[in-house]
């Protein structure tokens, strides 16, 4: 009797004995991606520690291949002070390279260009082999789940791996960590059977889990069109991407692949000693979300590409020639989108803050919409030959209580930018100031406006108190001049884009 009664309670007393998480990679799992983050569904929401290790060894040698020390800040929480040494570095910034740097052979904050070393008292990993490193953060905690991100490309094909965590990194209820052996899993054999089209999924049923994975696996300046199609998902992740050229990265939608991360100016700011993004040549930006530097030929489709924080914070960082966008909703905070080079964007929407675009090179935007949180919508910087923005059929859109207006060439140390240029044709514009800019340095600015109607009535706008230094372009009188900022190969140094 007492035997029956025993065997009637196993299946009870092996339940409760069940681990009540849920890990992912599953324990045990094969066939998975390198660049797989780990993620624990806990029945309750956990707390990230203070102190204690995640690390993951390898299964067969038993050496550790990555540790995270949780006892270190992410990153700067406060504007870092300068001082009149920070400059713009006095040599063209190199972006040649034999080979890719990686966490796995240099070691993260090993200086380019003329940065001094990043300091390594923060979490700090390599992201698209720039070794002067990005903070990061190593484990991000939503509602259950624990996401933990180990540092860039230390995971490889044909691998077993184990998982630990210390106690009391994790805490949540019972959970005690991960014990040796306990959370292991095994890498596909080998990589992409494709090199030209490589599929993402955050759920690991694609070729990488990340976009990040994806495009490190894109050759530098690769003579042939790879074709990245990001699933639907939500991609939680810093990227970072030089020297790349004919990608093309397209995911399901604007409202249906998102890649975001929260970064800006402040977490990761530029070296003590050297300013970013003025000129050409100069120290690479670490503030965006997404950023694809000294690319080209590169075209982004019906994806979402944001920022999670304030500030001085991009959601997308562009630094080269031919670079076009469909149907991309980009959100950021002051300086939202940073358009250097030649830039083309269609059917698309730019949500930020003041300065919401910022760049020094020429960007052609069609049909699409802009929001601005309030003031003005640019901060253009162009130096001629080259143009500056020009929007075409655009509908702009501050706040009720905060208007907004097309942008300003406040002075920037010794420039007040006498060649900026900013071109409205046949555009929309909705809780808008009345002066149109809000500040231009010079005179010889180029500021030019066609037929702004009223979003609400259909009505053309009131120009009369536009600034001084703005010019409204007569239908007949300027029309070989309209015609001209209507064709994106006059604006973009004679690329024609598919419209």
């Amino acid at each position: 009797m007492k035997t029956k009664f025993f065997l009637a309670f196993l299946p009870l007393l092996a339940a409760c004995a069940q681990d009540p998480v849920t890990y992912f990679p599953a324990k045990g799992a094969d066939d998975v991606n390198p660049d797989t983050h780990l993620v624990l569904t806990f029945p309750e929401p956990p707390v990230r520690g203070e102190a204690g290790f995640i690390r993951i060894f390898d299964a067969r040698s038993g050496a550790c291949v990555d540790s995270l020390d949780l006892s270190l800040p992410d990153g700067l929480t406060q504007s870092r002070q300068y001082g009149p040494d920070c400059v713009y570095t006095p040599v063209p910034y190199d972006y040649s390279r034999d080979v890719v740097a990686t966490n796995k052979n240099t070691l993260p904050g090993t200086p380019s260009g003329v940065a001094e070393p990043t300091p390594r008292d923060m979490q700090l990993t390599i992201i698209g082999g720039f070794t002067d490193g990005f903070r990061f953060h190593p484990v991000i905690i939503h509602d259950n789940t624990a996401t933990i991100y180990p540092h860039n490309n230390l995971l490889e094909y044909g691998h077993d791996y184990y998982v630990t965590i210390d106690p009391g990194a994790l805490v949540c209820g019972e959970f005690q960590g991960v014990k040796k052996g306990a959370w292991k899993f095994s890498t596909k054999a080998s990589g992409p059977a494709d090199s030209r089209h490589l599929t993402v999924s955050a759920d690991g049923s694609a070729d990488f889990n990340t976009v990040q994975g994806a495009l490190d696996a894109v050759p530098d300046f690769c003579s042939d069109t790879t074709w990245i199609t990001v699933a639907a998902g939500d991609y939680e992740e810093l990227v970072y991407a030089r020297n790349k050229t004919r990608v093309v990265i397209r995911g399901a939608g604007m409202d249906a692949t998102k890649v975001h991360y929260a970064n800006n100016e402040v977490f990761n700011p530029h070296p003590l000693k050297v300013k970013t993004n003025e000129w050409p040549g100069t120290f690479p930006s670490r503030r965006a979300a997404f950023a694809l530097d000294n690319c080209s030929d590169i075209v982004l489709e019906d994806i979402c590409i944001a920022t999670d924080l304030y500030g001085q914070a991009e959601g997308l960082l562009l630094n080269g020639e031919r670079i076009a966008m469909y149907r991309v909703r980009i959100i950021g905070s002051g300086d939202a989108l940073q358009a250097n080079g030649t830039v083309y964007m269609q059917d698309s929407e730019l949500i930020g803050d003041g300065d919401t675009i910022l760049g020094r090179g020429s960007l052609f935007a069609y049909h699409s919409k802009f929001y601005n949180h309030g003031g003005p919508f640019s901060w253009v910087r162009n130096v001629k030959p080259a143009h500056g923005d020009v929007f075409v059929e655009c509908h702009f859109e501050g706040l009720a209580d905060r208007p907004a207006d097309y942008g300003r060439t406040n002075r920037n140390g010794a420039s007040i930018y006498p060649d900026a240029e900013f071109v409205v044709i046949n555009c929309t514009t909705r809780h808008f100031n009345p002066q149109g800019w809000s500040a231009i340095g010079e005179k010889s600015a180029t500021m030019l406006e066609f037929q702004t109607r009223d979003a609400d009535s259909g009505e053309l706008v009131d120009v009369s108190k536009r600034h001084k230094f703005s010019r409204q372009l007569d239908a007949k009188k300027d029309a070989a001049l309209i015609a001209d900022y209507q064709n994106p190969a006059f604006v973009l140094a004679g690329w024609t884009p598919k419209r």
